[in-house]
């Protein structure tokens, strides 16, 4: 397969994109579904151990600063010594993740379990590391198609997971329950197995490009520097929905009484899973039919209007229902997107690793989001400014991907340079 960078890539051993459809699909629906229901655990374990929730939403919010700055670190190990190491890796430490959250007594045994271990087990699991998998096996015109098909598997994890945490939650304890999800969590080993690229030495055939320069590149270029300013808002916005529907229900539950029930939250979470499933798809289906930068803008604007009309009705489990079906079309469909047009300009011979730098952008505004909701909240006892924040940040994230240039790079061949 000849890319963009003058690189052949696994041309002799390849993966068949079923199989690495299968095995990344499985692995990327336990590990952002598992992720995505982390929202549920926020006011049983607040009230169960009497912390704010600015403990809760610290957490979250370094796990998501963790997953992100250790992207770009995984994403490159992916490149150089092939994908499967690293996702047998994160296996690992989800699955001690999720036992050591379970079996912390303190708020910092907590906060480092949930946030720095689980951080980094989901840089190694999810789409970072799995998109340089697809990159490498899949054909440049069934790329960004492959890549939405993995990024609905990560939401069909988060519609399937969703309901299936809050039944663990009312049946068990938080303990029982975290215990249970790392028995599940170690299920991910064999997976990563079936991704082992035989082999795996990337062989060039043009431009010899190292590391050093790939990264100075892509920070040179105007385009990657907007594709990264709104990941950062596609980060903020997800993150502080995903970690704070649920209490922000519950405490408008004063005013609107039918909204306070958490079967409420679980399937409005869950419908996002569920919707998500069909962006992610489409988002992959209009490429080569319209510019992906201008569907990226569509989508940032998208969002600040559905916000905006949740917050404008009176709440009723019917207009949240209806906010989270629209707010989970917009959800990941950013994902495959991005990626594609990363991997559009700069080939894919350092993709997991530029995809990794694009993250760890998505992940800083993720850490804001999570946390400065806990924080506003624990100050000002409403999440208003932070809705208000998410609607003027979804409109500037339209703004910075219209001028984005998606035409590939063309390179100086140099033979001297050695990676």
């Amino acid at each position: 397969m000849k890319e963009s960078d003058g690189s052949t890539l696994n041309s002799t051993h390849p993966l068949s994109v079923t199989k690495v459809l299968i095995a990344s699909g499985f692995i990327v629906t336990l590990a952002m579904g598992i992720r995505h229901g982390f929202g549920l655990f926020n006011l049983p374990v607040t009230q169960a151990n009497g912390w704010g929730r600015e403990i809760f939403s610290l957490a979250i919010a370094l796990q998501n600063l963790i997953w992100g700055v250790t992207q770009p670190i995984f994403g490159g190990l992916a490149d150089r010594f092939g994908g499967y190491r690293i996702m047998l890796l994160g296996g690992v430490l989800y699955t001690l993740g999720l036992i050591g959250a379970g079996l912390a007594t303190t708020s910092i045994g907590f906060v480092m379990t949930t946030g720095a271990i689980l951080g980094m087990a989901l840089a190694c699991t999810t789409y970072s590391v799995v998109y340089g998998v697809i990159g490498r096996h899949c054909p440049p015109d069934k790329r960004v198609w492959a890549m939405g098909i993995a990024a609905a598997m990560g939401s069909f994890g988060q519609f399937f997971m969703i309901p299936l945490e809050q039944e663990l939650i009312t049946r068990f304890d938080i303990q029982n329950t975290l215990l249970i999800l790392a028995i599940m969590t170690s299920f991910m080993l064999p997976f990563s197995l079936v991704l082992h690229e035989k082999k795996y030495s990337p062989t060039e055939t043009g431009n010899h490009q190292t590391i050093t320069q790939a990264i100075k590149e892509a920070f040179g270029q105007r385009s990657f520097q907007l594709l990264l300013a709104g990941y950062f808002v596609c980060g903020f916005q997800v993150v502080f929905i995903g970690t704070h529907l649920a209490p922000y229900l519950k405490d408008m539950s004063n005013i609107y009484p039918t909204v306070g029930h958490p079967e409420v939250a679980t399937i409005a979470l869950a419908l996002v899973g569920l919707f998500n499933i069909f962006g992610t798809y489409h988002a992959s289906k209009i490429d080569g039919k319209f510019p992906k930068h201008l569907s990226l803008a569509i989508i940032y604007i998208s969002r600040s209007i559905v916000i905006g009309g949740f917050l404008a009705f009176p709440l009723s489990p019917i207009t949240t229902y209806i906010f989270a079906a629209l707010i989970g079309f917009l959800w990941l469909s950013t994902v495959p997107l991005t990626n594609g047009i990363i991997a559009q300009i700069f080939g894919v011979k350092y993709m997991s690793m530029l995809s990794g730098f694009a993250f760890l952008s998505h992940q800083i505004g993720s850490f804001i989001g999570a946390y400065l909701g806990g924080y506003i909240f624990d100050v000002t006892r409403s999440y208003n400014i932070v809705w208000i924040v998410s609607i003027i940040l979804g409109i500037m994230a339209a703004l910075a991907n219209l001028p984005i240039k998606e035409k590939e790079l063309t390179r100086q061949a140099n033979p001297s340079a050695t990676t």
